[in-house]
């Protein structure tokens, strides 16, 4: 198979989406990023994967955990990271946003890592890169977030590697998140069949993405049994108007608290792709709880970044 972001040998070429992977691919990706992890389950080790290569970091969304974990992995793969500080970049001054591309490219970018407001932006910029320049969607508007997706199930594989019997619920804002756009793709892919998407009704798609997924409206109901529940923050800077409205006990109803998570599997895995909302979508009982992998998760997105860029530079190369 061969698209934009796999070549003809069926090789990572860019990462932009989980929906154009293939099984086997996905779980190589997942395979190499737990070999970059000790035994112990402290921090990524140190290689010299990415020595001489150049990482660009181009965030034109605000960030913590994603760029910072793509700053770190690269740093780990011995990589040299340039931060753009886009709203001081030459974009204020008008600049588009592929000139911008251009220009890096010629001081010498092997690999970008882009979040962007825009649904498809980081498939623009893989159409418009150089031959031997890489592409990584750390994120674009509603659409996509393929390195989430990843470290997410990394972290649920480390703790419940049979995905085929899981029963995941994912609660809140379903309908803005491309990390639930990501993660279902990525669940479905490894064999999950049963996943439930939770919320208030304007906070769900319209139709459920697949026919094994599916709509509710009702926690107690949606979280029976469930095996993993993850958390979503509402994407107030994708909703026009008050995002709230008309969900006066969001709180009580759909957050990740003590008595809703009662209805769940008692040995449930907790998580959450933040920042997280204290006394919005969970609590910190929750978050920090013993339950809780949402601080694995950020440690796992170091190692499933650092196997993204060493097999892109390695099938380069």
């Amino acid at each position: 198979m061969s698209t934009l972001q796999i070549d003809a040998q069926g090789r990572l070429r860019h990462l932009l989406t989980i929906a154009d992977l293939r099984r086997d691919l996905l779980e190589n990706i997942l395979d190499t990023a737990e070999s970059f992890l000790p035994e112990d389950g402290g921090n990524a080790r140190k290689v010299p994967l990415l020595r001489g290569l150049t990482v660009f970091n181009l965030f034109f969304e605000d960030s913590t955990r994603t760029r910072t974990t793509f700053e770190l992995a690269a740093k780990q793969l011995s990589a040299d990271v340039i931060n753009m500080d886009v709203a001081h970049s030459s974009r204020s001054k008008g600049e588009d946003d592929l000139d911008t591309l251009y220009t890096l490219q010629a001081m010498g970018a092997d690999i970008f890592a882009i979040r962007h407001p825009e649904n498809g932006a980081s498939e623009r910029f893989a159409r418009h890169a150089a031959a031997d320049v890489a592409i990584i969607n750390a994120g674009d508007g509603s659409h996509a977030h393929p390195t989430q997706a990843l470290l997410d199930v990394f972290t649920i594989r480390r703790h419940r590697p049979d995905f085929a019997a899981l029963r995941v619920a994912i609660v809140g804002d379903v309908r803005h998140s491309r990390v639930a756009h990501s993660t279902i793709q990525a669940l479905r892919m490894l064999g999950t069949r049963d996943i439930r998407l939770v919320g208030p009704r304007s906070f769900l798609p319209e139709n459920a993405p697949f026919d094994d997924v599916t709509l509710h409206t009702d926690t107690a109901t949606a979280l029976a049994g469930a095996d993993v529940v993850m958390g979503l923050r509402i994407q107030c800077e994708r909703i026009v108007g008050d995002a709230l409205a008309g969900v006066d006990d969001y709180h009580a109803d759909y957050g990740l608290t003590p008595a809703n998570l009662a209805h769940a599997s008692p040995s449930a895995l907790i998580m959450h792709p933040g920042p997280i909302n204290r006394g919005v979508e969970i609590t910190a009982e929750v978050a920090y709880g013993r339950q809780s992998v949402i601080l694995e998760q950020v440690r796992n997105g170091i190692a499933v970044r650092m196997a993204v860029m060493a097999m892109i530079a390695g099938n380069r190369r």
